[in-house]
């Protein structure tokens, strides 16, 4: 599963479908520090094409990404 151990708070947007994972990020870095790491696990194959890009738009680093099945996680670097 994830190989990235360490992160200050997780979103589960399993069964959310875009545009909603994305949403529901922005709502919770918005609770979080810079520095922290969130890490995201998510359903929704467009997410790959989303979170980069999120974190590109919005200068936070994608740390890690990986796929386990049909399970897609993501730990992100607040920037």
């Amino acid at each position: 599963m994830a190989t990235t151990s360490e992160f200050d708070a997780e979103l589960d947007t399993s069964g959310l479908y875009c545009p909603e994972p994305i949403m529901l990020m922005h709502n919770k870095v918005r609770d979080m520090s810079p520095g922290h790491v969130l890490k995201v696990i998510a359903t929704d194959p467009a997410t790959t094409r989303d979170i980069p890009k999120f974190c590109n738009f919005l200068g936070h680093e994608l740390l890690n990404q990986e796929e386990s099945g049909d399970t897609y996680f993501y730990f992100i670097r607040l920037g």
